[in-house]
């Protein structure tokens, strides 16, 4: 069974509908582990269908060393992301993991990745689910 890293800050929101999408897709057959950078975001993403979550600088560097697939926003391997919720210790754990990274090109940082179309989360979602996603797991 493939472990499926998911990290978001803030509310949540992200995280969540990627782990919806993912519940879908793989129903049982994946493990999801929700790591919020703080309580609220965890919780959201646990609402959404992981099976299990954990908060916090600490859980976020430990974690990303035992799962297949990290997933979430590119402001997870940016130091100071997410109005200061991504700590550089998280951001260097996540980017320094072996695992596969998918990273969504979502950011409200001053940062803009050249040759990526400017797509709404759900259409996102659905090109991780069908493409990158699909052919891991």
């Amino acid at each position: 069974m493939k472990r499926i890293c998911v990290i978001d800050g803030q509310g949540g929101g992200i995280g969540s509908t990627i782990i919806r999408k993912v519940r879908e897709h793989c129903g049982a057959s994946v493990d999801i582990i929700a790591l919020g950078t703080n309580a609220i975001a965890t919780a959201q993403m646990l609402k959404a269908g992981a099976n299990r979550g954990a908060s916090g600088e600490n859980a976020i560097c430990r974690s990303v060393l035992s799962v297949d697939v990290i997933v979430g926003p590119i402001g997870i391997v940016l130091a100071h992301a997410m109005m200061g919720e991504v700590t550089p210790a998280m951001a260097s754990a996540v980017s320094g993991s072996t695992a596969t990274k998918l990273l969504l090109p979502l950011s409200q940082e001053n940062i803009e990745i050249v040759g990526v179309s400017n797509e709404p989360l759900p259409h996102l979602v659905e090109s991780l689910i069908e493409g990158p996603l699909n052919d891991i797991i």
